[in-house]
């Protein structure tokens, strides 16, 4: 088994380590399941991103959404990071980092007038406004507050991003922005209102895109806007293609930061007038997926028949993403038995659901009970769609630097999880 979109797994001494930590010493100090994020795999995923930028106005933000640990937030703070958040409490812990409000774009669908209001007494970069009943809202709640709010229009290009459909968000069945034949005339609205400052423009087409062909077109798109818009005298200080990048979770192929970069750079670069305005990008998946695990350990091998079950102590209410999308992820052994042969195994948690399963028909080596597991590339929406499903307490959440181990979330306990319910 290698690791090549996970290098900061080595398993060359036939154990699993997670830079320099052995994954069976994490389990037996902190127990299973355990989230594990490496600090080396954030940072170096940041710059290759950042690296490819140098020389052109940009703003590169985390999309606070796929992992929101406050101790994830301050590496990519630290680091220059931009912030993209669709809620107020991912508004709050960003700024618990100490991030200026400048740096944060304020996306989502469904703003409401207590986060709108929170998002314009801190200041925040810009509103990704997806509907004109938004846009009204928050005019009047800046007229209110006598401020002007910057906004940007969420521009839905109608491009088909290729990925899964509860993770498509560019076609006009979907819920998100404003349809591409509809933005030039609220352009022209929100120019005119008296609480607004037009700053930009905006598209997300969704989420573990794998191609470049889908973000060119929805660019291509916007630069028709962004023309049309200057020539009828309402001048851009942004362009923002969002975010979606994809990773690889089996044998995926997505561009690498440097192709994708490149390739946006160079149709901007070449415009008369996107070369001028700061490019913003709103990446979560591709600076987080393969820099987390979810640790598990198996309670029971059962057999249904020629069916084989490996029944292990995590669950959909830790990584919800097999059940709800069908997403893939490798599952490893920590410590696999050189000599034994592999058999197939479809490995499910205990919560009293059918769709609880981790992954089906997959190839392990397996001592029996206590085996410990690895589910890759469960940096992104793992922690962050996790639940209290069936009363399970929340796993603990531990990063990784060189040879330290930080708890950065602490496992939850029942008696927690009872202490706020009368």
């Amino acid at each position: 088994m290698t690791f090549t979109q996970m290098p900061w797994i080595d398993c060359s001494a036939g154990v699993m380590h997670a830079e320099e930590v052995s994954l069976p010493a994490l389990a037996a100090q902190f127990g299973t399941p355990a989230w594990v994020y490496s600090t080396q795999a954030l940072r170096a995923n940041w710059r290759a991103f950042s690296a490819a930028l140098v020389g052109r106005p940009a703003l590169v933000c985390y999309a606070v959404k796929a992992n929101a640990n406050l101790s994830i937030l301050r590496i990519f703070a630290e680091a220059g990071a931009g912030f993209d958040i669709v809620s107020g409490g991912e508004l709050a812990r960003v700024l618990a980092t100490g991030v200026p409000a400048r740096k944060v774009v304020f996306s989502g669908v469904g703003k409401s007038r207590a986060e709108i209001v929170a998002a314009l007494e801190a200041g925040v970069k810009c509103f990704n406004v997806e509907s004109a009943a938004e846009l009204h809202r928050i005019n009047t709640l800046a007229c209110g507050l006598g401020l002007r709010a910057p906004v940007s229009l969420r521009v839905n290009p109608d491009v088909d991003a290729q990925s899964h459909p509860y993770i498509s968000t560019g076609l006009r069945e979907n819920k998100f922005g404003i349809p591409h034949g509809d933005a030039l005339a609220l352009y022209r609205e929100a120019s005119d209102l008296p609480g607004l400052r037009v700053t930009g423009i905006d598209c997300h087409i969704g989420s573990q895109i794998t191609a470049m062909e889908p973000f060119m077109a929805a660019l291509n798109k916007l630069l028709e806007l962004v023309e049309t818009l200057a020539s009828q005298g309402i001048v851009l200080e942004h362009l923002d293609l969002g975010g979606g990048l994809g990773i690889t979770y089996n044998d995926e192929t997505p561009p690498s930061p440097a192709a994708f970069i490149g390739a946006i750079r160079e149709r901007l670069d070449t415009h008369p007038i996107a070369r001028k305005l700061e490019a913003v990008f709103e990446f979560g998946r591709s600076l987080v997926g393969n820099a987390g695990l979810l640790l598990t350990r198996l309670e029971y091998v059962k057999h249904n028949g020629e069916r084989a079950f490996a029944v292990v102590d995590a669950a959909m209410n830790d990584l919800i993403r097999p059940a709800l999308y069908q997403g893939y992820h490798q599952i490893v052994e920590v410590a696999p038995p050189p000599d034994r042969p592999a058999s197939l195994y479809d490995v499910v948690g205990p919560v009293c659901e059918s769709g609880d399963w981790l992954g089906k028909n997959r190839a392990l080596r397996l001592r029996g009970n206590d085996d410990l597991l690895a589910i890759l590339s469960a940096g992104a929406y793992g922690m962050a769609m996790s639940s209290n499903y069936n009363s399970r307490p929340r796993a603990v959440e531990l990063l990784v630097d060189s040879g330290e181990v930080r708890v950065i979330r602490p496992r939850e306990s029942v008696a927690s999880m009872l202490q706020a319910e009368v």
